[in-house]
């Protein structure tokens, strides 16, 4: 019995629940404005965010193992355990669980491919595309200083107008569009995804900046890598300020006073920024981890909300 709890305990950490609020946040932004726009659908709304839920999960098998792999997951990181390279399940293991994900995402997304035609084929591919190129393949990209950008683009800008875009398409037009259909992609959606895409990335940025010696040593040239803790830090609050300058945004052009109900997430993101900028160890930003995951979750939540309640 201990056995089979400490090998669910253990694929449990590989999937890495504390990062799945980037991969349900953005969902939940893109059904609050599918909603204030009166083109809310349930079954494309749930089948994105499972779709996105499952590419998270894919991705962080795929770093799990690649990291592994390519020897940048050393006994010196400070980070959460990594299965593959603690040794708690088998390398081979981890690359199936990888590939069987992706296939379910995929799987899953032949009905929103029905729903939103050639624009998500394109996406759904290139999604699951860079949930692996991320670690893997020849010329891995967050080995280049680039997974910022991916994190900021995948799970900010393409999730939140993706989300919003199928619901937009299967209450507007016939199923399989060749292209985006007018007025399924509103500039609204787009800069609505800028706070997810923020916060995402803060993320990433808070999970770099501890692990900046180690990829270092490893030949892993992240952005914090490239750019020292003094710009790291930088970035983190240009991410962060942007999260909350948006609903101000929406709420000076026109939307209700509602939106602003991120506001009320700020302590939470306020106390967060204060160890980022003073630490550097794991033991102080492991945690901070999880609290910028749940600034994520709350800014999200309350910003759908916003949106959403003056339509219902």
């Amino acid at each position: 019995m201990s056995a089979e709890t400490s090998k669910a305990k253990a694929w449990l950490m590989a999937a890495r629940p504390q990062t799945l609020p980037a991969g349900a946040s953005p969902v939940v932004v893109g059904t609050g404005l599918a909603v204030n726009a009166g083109v809310f659908r349930a079954l494309p709304a749930l089948a994105a965010l499972v779709g996105a839920l499952l590419i998270q999960i894919g991705t962080n098998f795929a770093n799990d193992y690649y990291d592994a792999v390519r020897g940048a997951d050393t006994e010196d990181r400070e980070g959460f355990t990594r299965v593959t390279a603690g040794g708690l399940i088998p390398p081979a293991r981890v690359k199936r669980a990888m590939y069987a994900t992706f296939a379910l995402a995929v799987l899953l997304g032949t009905y929103l491919v029905a729903v939103g035609g050639v624009p998500i084929v394109i996406v759904g591919l290139s999604s699951v595309a860079a949930g692996i190129l991320y670690t893997g393949g020849p010329y891995p990209y967050g080995y280049r200083g680039l997974g910022d950008l991916f994190v900021f683009v995948f799970f900010g800008l393409v999730a939140v107008t993706g989300t919003y875009y199928v619901q937009a398409a299967a209450a507007t037009a016939g199923p399989f569009p060749l292209w985006t259909p007018p007025e399924t992609v509103p500039l609204d959606a787009v800069v609505a995804s800028l706070p997810a895409a923020g916060l995402s990335t803060c993320l990433l940025v808070v999970n770099n900046v501890r692990d900046r010696e180690t990829d270092a040593a490893a030949g892993k040239r992240t952005l914090a890598v490239l750019l020292g803790y003094a710009w790291s830090r930088v970035e983190f609050l240009l991410m962060l300020g942007m999260a909350y300058a948006v609903p101000v945004v929406f709420w000076a052009t026109g939307y209700s006073p509602l939106v602003l109900l991120p506001l009320l997430s700020l302590p939470l993101a306020v106390d967060v920024a204060r160890t980022v900028l003073t630490e550097t160890d794991g033991e102080a930003l492991n945690p901070a981890l999880e609290r910028v995951g749940q600034t994520l979750a709350a800014h999200s939540l309350l910003f759908a909300v916003g949106l959403a309640l003056p339509a219902l």
